[in-house]
C-alpha cells in the first residue's frame, strides 16, 4: 500500500502569485480526502476483492473461452507479472501493473462482472418460469372441476328449495307452539297453586309451619297479581275472576285453619305460668291480623286461659309459695302489713310485666325501653289488643287482692303504717294506670284501695288531732319545755314527712310537692298550734307563777324545727313563724316591763307616758326631782348587776338565738326610754332645777350612747 500513499505536497514558490493550476487543485483535493470513514473503507475492500492477488506458484490461470480476448489479457496481467522469476522487485512490478490496470479499466471491469451476474440470474429465472407454466396448467384444470361442482350444487339447491321452504315453515310453527307452551306454563305457574301447596292449605295432616305459610304467601301473591287481569278493558276477565274466586276460597280455608290452630295453642297455655309464644304462633297471629274478627275471637280464648292461669298462680303464691317452698307463701307475712301488701302488689306487678313481655313476643312488637312508672305510649292496633289482653288477664286478680288489702288497711291503728300503706298503694296504682290504662279493671281496683287507705289514714290523723286538743297539761310539771303529747305528735309528723319524702319520684315541682302534703300538714300542725296557747292559758290560770309565754315559744320553736328540714313545708313554716313572731313580741314587751321594774324606772316611764302634754314633768309626783334621783340611783345600781347581760326568765327559752334577740330588744327599748327621759329632764319646759346635775349624778350620767355601749348594742350607740 506504500505506492498509494500521497506524495509530499510541493511548497509553492515565494515569488509573485500565479493563477492556481486546475491539476494542482484536483491533486490537492484528492490528497486531502480522508479514508477513515466506513463507506470509503468498504469501497476499497470491494476493489481489492475485484483485483485479487494472483494465485500461488505452479497454479495456472483458468481462461474463460467465452470471454473476450482483450478482457482475458487485461485480467491476467497480474498473474503473468507475478509468474515472472525474480525477487521482491517482480512482486512490486506486478502490483504496480495491477493498480495501473485498475485505474484504466475499472468501469469496464465492473460492467463485465455485472453482466456475468445478470446472465446467471436470467438462467435461474428461466427455470422458475418453466415451473410457473406448469402451475398455471394445474390451476386451469382445478377451475374447470370447481365450475362443474358449482353447477351440480346449483341444480341440487333448486331441487331442494321446496323442501327447505316447507321445513322453514314447520320450524316457525314449532317455535310459535313452543313459545305459547312456555307462556301457558308460566301463566299456570304464576296464577295457580301446585298440588303440594293446595295440600298444605287444605289438609289437616299438614301442620301450621313454614310449608303452610309459604303456600299462603303464594296464594296472596296470586290474588294480588289477578288484579292485573281484572284491570284489562279490551278482553273478558274470565280467567282473572275464576282464579280470584278459587284463590280466595283457598285463603279463607287457610285463615280458618290458622284460627282453629291458634285456639288450640292458646288453650294449651293454661299450664304455663308465663306466656311463651313460638315463632309459628307469632307468625299465625300476625297473619290473623288481616282478619280482626277471627283474631279477636282467638284472643278471647287466650285471655280466658291466661286469667285462669294467673289466678291459680296467685293463689298458689299466697298459700303454697314457690317450688320447694321458696319463696315462702305470702300469707305467712300477714302479721306485717307493709310486707304483706307489698309482696302481693309486687307479685301482681311482676306477673303483669311478664304477661306484657309475652304479649309483645306474641304480636312481634319490640319492647321499647322506658323508665319505671313512665307513661306507656299506645300506638297501633297491636297496642290496643295487648292492652285489652292485659286488662282481661290480670283483671281476675283484683278480687282476691282487694279482699286481703282491705282487711289489712282496716285492721291498722297506727297512722304511720296507714300512710305507708296508702303511699304503697298509690305508687302501684299510678304504675298500673300508666301501664294498662286508667280504665282497666286492676287500675280501678287499686284506685278504690288507695282511696280507702287514704281515708283510713286521714281518719287516723284526725283522731290524733282531736286527742291532742283534749290532752291536758300536767299541773305538777314546772318546766316550760314542749309537753310529752306535743313530742309524740311531732314524732308522728316527722315520720310521716319522711315517708312522703321517700315516696317522691324527683320530677315533681315545688308546687306539686307542697300541694301533695298540704292536707296532711293542716290536719297535724293546726291542732298543735291551737292546743299550745289554749293549754298554756288554762295551766297559767291555775299556776300564775308558771311562765306560759316561754312555754308557748319553746313549743312553737320545736314544731318549727320539725318542719324546717323539708322544703315543701315552707307554707306551714311561715304560719308557725308568724305565731312565733307574735309570742316573741309579747315576751319582749313583758321582759321590757320586767327590766324597768327591776331597774327602778317603771314609775318614771309610766309618768312619761301618762302626763298631760302641757303639764311639766317635774310636777308629776312620780317624776319629781327627789323621786327621779332615787330612780336614777336604782338604775345605776341595776347597771352594775347581772341583769344587764343575763335574764333569769329568758334562760328557760330553748332557742338561744330567740332569747338573745328578746333581751337585746328589751334593752334597746330601755335605752330609748332612758334617752327620752334625759331629753325631757334637759328641756326647760319641764322646770327641773339643775337638770344636767341631776342626770350626771348616777351612771350613765345622762350619756345615752354610754348606755348603749353598756348594753352592748352597737347600732344604737352609733346612732
Amino acid at each position: 500500500m506504500s505506492t498509494l500513499s500521497p506524495p509530499p505536497r510541493p511548497t509553492p514558490p515565494s515569488a509573485s502569485p500565479q493563477p492556481p493550476n486546475p491539476i494542482s487543485l484536483r491533486l490537492y483535493k484528492v490528497l486531502a480526502a480522508s479514508f477513515d470513514d466506513d463507506a470509503t473503507r468498504e469501497a476499497i475492500r470491494t476493489l481489492s476483492d475485484l483485483y485479487i492477488a494472483p494465485p500461488a506458484k505452479g497454479k495456472e490461470v483458468r481462461r474463460d473461452d467465452d470471454a473476450d480476448l482483450d478482457d482475458a489479457d487485461e485480467l491476467d496481467v497480474p498473474a503473468r507479472a507475478q509468474a515472472k522469476p525474480g525477487g521482491r522487485g517482480i512482486d512490486e512490478a506486478a502490483a504496480t501493473a495491477v493498480v495501473a490496470r485498475a485505474r484504466k479499466n475499472l468501469r469496464r471491469d465492473v460492467d463485465t462482472m455485472l453482466a456475468a451476474s445478470s446472465r446467471k440470474f436470467l438462467a435461474a429465472f428461466g427455470e422458475v418460469d418453466k415451473q410457473l407454466d406448469i402451475l398455471q396448467e394445474h390451476i386451469g384444470t382445478m377451475r374447470e372441476r370447481c365450475d362443474e361442482a358449482q353447477t351440480q350444487l346449483r341444480q341440487t339447491s333448486d331441487a331442494c328449495r321446496t323442501l327447505l321452504d316447507r321445513a322453514g315453515s314447520l320450524r316457525e310453527e314449532r317455535h310459535e307452539v313452543a313459545m305459547r307452551q312456555n307462556i301457558v306454563s308460566l301463566f299456570l305457574a304464576r296464577f295457580t297453586l301446585s298440588e303440594d301447596e293446595k295440600e298444605a292449605i287444605t289438609s289437616r295432616d299438614v301442620p301450621v309451619g313454614k310449608r303452610f305459610f309459604a303456600a299462603m304467601d303464594r296464594a296472596e301473591k296470586i290474588r294480588d297479581d289477578c288484579r292485573v287481569l281484572l284491570s284489562g278493558a279490551d278482553v273478558q276477565p274470565t280467567a282473572g275472576l275464576e282464579i280470584t274466586l278459587a284463590t280466595s276460597a283457598l285463603l279463607e280455608q287457610a285463615y280458618d285453619k290458622l284460627f282453629r290452630w291458634c285456639c288450640a295453642e292458646f288453650r294449651l297455655m293454661a299450664r304455663d305460668t308465663q306466656l311463651d309464644a313460638s315463632p309459628a304462633l307469632r307468625e299465625a297471629v300476625r297473619r290473623l291480623q288481616q282478619r280482626p274478627e277471627l283474631l279477636t275471637e282467638a284472643l278471647a280464648h287466650l285471655a280466658q286461659t291466661r286469667e285462669s292461669a294467673l289466678l291459680a298462680a296467685f293463689t298458689g303464691a299466697l298459700t303454697r309459695g314457690g317450688v320447694g317452698g321458696l319463696p315462702r307463701p305470702i300469707e305467712l307475712h300477714a302479721h306485717d302489713p307493709l310486707r304483706y301488701a307489698g309482696d302481693m302488689l309486687a307479685w301482681v306487678h311482676q306477673a303483669l310485666a311478664a304477661e306484657r313481655e309475652g304479649l309483645e313476643g306474641l304480636f312481634g312488637v319490640a319492647g321499647r325501653r322506658r323508665m319505671v312508672g313512665a307513661v306507656r305510649t299506645r300506638e297501633g292496633p297491636e297496642e290496643a289488643w295487648m292492652s285489652e289482653m292485659l286488662d282481661r288477664a290480670v283483671g281476675g286478680l283484683g278480687a282476691p287482692l282487694k279482699v286481703r288489702v282491705m282487711q289489712t288497711v282496716r285492721s291498722q291503728e297506727s297512722s304511720i303504717t296507714s300512710y305507708k300503706l296508702a303511699n304503697l298503694l298509690q305508687f302501684y296504682m299510678l304504675t298500673m294506670q300508666r301501664t294498662i290504662g286508667e280504665d282497666a279493671v286492676l287500675s280501678r281496683t287499686l284506685q278504690e284501695l288507695t282511696d280507702a287507705s287514704y281515708k283510713a289514714f286521714f281518719d287516723a290523723i284526725d283522731a290524733l288531732g282531736r286527742a291532742l286538743l283534749r290532752a291536758p297539761l300536767d299541773l305538777d310539771d314546772h318546766s316550760v319545755s314542749p309537753p310529752l303529747a306535743i313530742l309524740d305528735h311531732a314524732q308522728v309528723l316527722r315520720e310521716i314527712m319522711a315517708v312522703y319524702e321517700s315516696s317522691l319520684l324527683g320530677d315533681e315541682s315545688a308546687e306539686e310537692q307542697t300541694a301533695g302534703f298540704r292536707a296532711i300538714l293542716d290536719r297535724l300542725v293546726d291542732p298543735a298550734l291551737e292546743m299550745v296557747p289554749a293549754a298554756a292559758e288554762a295551766k297559767q290560770r291555775q299556776r300564775p307563777r308558771w311562765d306560759g309565754t316561754v312555754f308557748v315559744l319553746n313549743t312553737l320553736e320545736y314544731l318549727l324545727g320539725v318542719l324546717e328540714p323539708f322544703a315543701w313545708t315552707q307554707e306551714k313554716q311561715e304560719v308557725v313563724k308568724g305565731r312565733i313572731a307574735g309570742v316573741v313580741a309579747q315576751l319582749t314587751e313583758e321582759h321590757y316591763n320586767t327590766i324597768l321594774r327591776d331597774a327602778g324606772l317603771d314609775e318614771v316611764a309610766a309618768a312619761l307616758e301618762s302626763r298631760q302634754p302641757d303639764e311639766p314633768l317635774s310636777r308629776v309626783p312620780a317624776a319629781q326631782a327627789g323621786r327621779l334621783q332615787q330612780a336614777l340611783d336604782a338604775f345605776s345600781g341595776w347597771l352594775s348587776g347581772a341583769g344587764v347581760v343575763h335574764a333569769e326568765r329568758l334562760a328557760a327559752v330553748d332557742a338561744r338565738r330567740v332569747a338573745g334577740d328578746v333581751h337585746s330588744a328589751a334593752l334597746g327599748r330601755v335605752a330609748e326610754t332612758y334617752g327620752r327621759l334625759c331629753e325631757e329632764v334637759r328641756r326647760a319646759e319641764n322646770r327641773y332645777e339643775a337638770g344636767a346635775t341631776l342626770l350626771g349624778g348616777s351612771r350613765p350620767f345622762g350619756q345615752v350612747h354610754l348606755l348603749w355601749q353598756i348594753f352592748g348594742l352597737e347600732g344604737g350607740a352609733a346612732a
